[in-house]
Protein backbone atom coordinates (compact mmCIF):
# COMPACT_ATOMS: atom_id res chain seq x y z
CA UNK A 1 0.00 0.00 0.00
CA UNK A 2 1.29 3.05 -0.88
CA UNK A 3 0.64 6.06 1.57
CA UNK A 4 0.70 9.69 2.03
CA UNK A 5 0.14 11.95 4.69
CA UNK A 6 -0.19 15.92 5.22
CA UNK A 7 -1.28 18.29 7.88
CA UNK A 8 -2.96 21.62 7.42
CA UNK A 9 -2.88 24.27 9.62
CA UNK A 10 -6.53 26.20 9.29
CA UNK A 11 -7.63 29.52 10.34
CA UNK A 12 -10.28 29.16 12.94
CA UNK A 13 -13.32 30.85 11.03
CA UNK A 14 -13.16 28.20 8.52
CA UNK A 15 -12.48 25.27 10.94
CA UNK A 16 -16.08 23.50 9.95
CA UNK A 17 -15.81 24.71 6.17
CA UNK A 18 -12.40 22.24 5.96
CA UNK A 19 -13.68 19.59 7.71
CA UNK A 20 -16.81 19.48 5.23
CA UNK A 21 -14.10 19.84 2.39
CA UNK A 22 -11.78 17.16 3.52
CA UNK A 23 -14.62 14.33 4.25
CA UNK A 24 -16.78 15.27 1.00
CA UNK A 25 -12.99 14.27 -0.59
CA UNK A 26 -12.64 11.38 1.19
CA UNK A 27 -15.93 10.13 0.08
CA UNK A 28 -15.81 10.96 -3.38
CA UNK A 29 -12.36 9.84 -4.01
CA UNK A 30 -12.97 6.79 -2.31
CA UNK A 31 -16.49 5.81 -4.41
CA UNK A 32 -15.19 6.66 -7.59
CA UNK A 33 -11.37 6.06 -7.77
CA UNK A 34 -10.59 2.41 -7.32
CA UNK A 35 -6.84 2.94 -5.92
CA UNK A 36 -8.20 4.62 -2.98
CA UNK A 37 -8.21 2.81 0.00
CA UNK A 38 -8.14 4.40 3.12
CA UNK A 39 -8.86 8.07 3.69
CA UNK A 40 -8.49 9.89 7.53
CA UNK A 41 -9.21 13.17 8.54
CA UNK A 42 -7.42 13.46 11.62
CA UNK A 43 -7.59 16.95 14.39
CA UNK A 44 -4.47 17.50 16.22
CA UNK A 45 -5.26 17.24 20.07
CA UNK A 46 -3.62 20.38 21.25
CA UNK A 47 -4.30 22.76 18.00
CA UNK A 48 -7.82 22.50 17.13
CA UNK A 49 -6.91 24.24 13.97
CA UNK A 50 -4.26 22.03 12.81
CA UNK A 51 -5.72 18.79 10.59
CA UNK A 52 -3.74 15.69 9.31
CA UNK A 53 -4.73 14.16 6.11
CA UNK A 54 -3.88 10.42 6.03
CA UNK A 55 -4.45 8.40 2.76
CA UNK A 56 -3.71 4.90 1.67
CA UNK A 57 -3.84 3.44 -2.20
CA UNK A 58 -2.81 0.58 -4.33
CA UNK A 59 0.00 2.12 -5.57
CA UNK A 60 1.90 5.26 -6.63
CA UNK A 61 0.45 5.22 -9.51
CA UNK A 62 -3.14 5.06 -7.75
CA UNK A 63 -2.15 8.26 -5.79
CA UNK A 64 -1.22 10.32 -9.23
CA UNK A 65 -4.81 9.37 -10.31
CA UNK A 66 -6.25 11.08 -7.52
CA UNK A 67 -4.17 13.81 -7.20
CA UNK A 68 -5.00 14.42 -10.90
CA UNK A 69 -8.55 13.75 -10.09
CA UNK A 70 -11.60 16.49 -10.00
CA UNK A 71 -12.51 15.27 -6.08
CA UNK A 72 -8.53 16.67 -5.46
CA UNK A 73 -8.85 19.71 -7.30
CA UNK A 74 -12.07 20.88 -5.62
CA UNK A 75 -10.96 20.02 -2.13
CA UNK A 76 -7.74 22.76 -3.13
CA UNK A 77 -10.23 25.44 -5.03
CA UNK A 78 -12.13 25.24 -1.65
CA UNK A 79 -9.44 25.50 1.20
CA UNK A 80 -6.70 27.47 -0.62
CA UNK A 81 -8.09 30.83 0.95
CA UNK A 82 -7.92 29.49 4.28
CA UNK A 83 -5.27 27.21 4.89
CA UNK A 84 -1.49 26.73 5.04
CA UNK A 85 -0.30 23.55 4.09
CA UNK A 86 -0.31 20.94 2.93
CA UNK A 87 2.94 20.27 4.73
CA UNK A 88 4.14 16.35 3.87
CA UNK A 89 4.62 14.46 6.63
CA UNK A 90 5.02 11.00 4.88
CA UNK A 91 4.77 9.76 1.11
CA UNK A 92 6.08 6.06 -0.12
CA UNK A 93 5.47 2.53 0.32
CA UNK A 94 4.39 0.19 3.38
CA UNK A 95 7.52 -1.73 3.82
CA UNK A 96 6.18 -5.60 4.93
CA UNK A 97 8.41 -8.93 6.09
Amino acid sequence: MYHVAVYFDVQPEHRQDFINAAIKDGIDSGANEPGTLRFELIQDESDPNRFYLNEGYESAEAFDVHANGEFFKAFFAEVTPYVQGPTWLIKGARVRA
